[in-house]
């Protein structure tokens, strides 16, 4: 007896409560609400992009936001940065940085599933950062793959081929949890 899962569309989303991804129709629900170290690991690596982007008018830095790949694909990035996309509802075309921050209850869906699909996307960096290692990995799409540029825990991060050429200082972001 063959399993037969319902598939669900934007639509379908759209009357959804609370946090919920779509991925190729299937409903995965959100962590709930992340610890604070997540949390705040979210607001300085955002706050510090938004610095980079404030004089920069074709880019945003959006956290939290739906990115509607199509009709049976939504996704909720933790931070991204999207440039030149118009549409007021959600992110409409491939971020050109993605930053997902790793809980337990995410890592396989953040380091696999997402990953090929932000990839496929033509995402241009992923960034996944590991709140418990304070240690970030970035990929760099080439040629339409990703590849690892390396892992971060002291360092700076230019985005250089990104409008307003973003930096991450990684050591900032960390310090606070560092016993230095």
């Amino acid at each position: 007896m063959a399993i037969v899962y319902e598939k669900y569309s934007y639509e379908d989303y759209k009357l959804w409560e609370g946090n919920w991804e779509l991925i190729d129709g299937v409903a995965y629900a959100m962590a709930p609400n992340p610890v604070k170290r997540h949390q705040n690991l979210s607001v300085r690596i955002a706050g510090m992009l938004e610095n980079f982007m404030e004089n920069c008018q074709e880019c945003e830095v959006l956290v939290e936001e739906d990115y509607k790949i199509d009709e049976f694909a939504i996704l909720k990035p933790d931070i991204s940065v999207v440039c030149n996309d118009k549409n007021p509802n959600y992110i409409s075309k491939a971020p050109e940085i993605v930053v997902e921050i790793i809980s337990p209850s995410t890592a396989y869906r953040d380091e696999n599933i997402k990953f090929n699909l932000y990839e496929k996307e033509g995402v241009k960096y992923y960034v996944i950062v590991y709140p418990d290692e304070l240690k970030a990995k970035i990929y760099k799409l080439i040629n339409f793959k990703y590849v690892k540029i390396g892992d971060f825990f002291e360092e700076e991060f230019l985005f250089e081929d990104i409008k307003c050429n973003p930096k991450i200082d990684f050591f900032k972001i960390f310090k606070r949890y560092k016993n230095v």
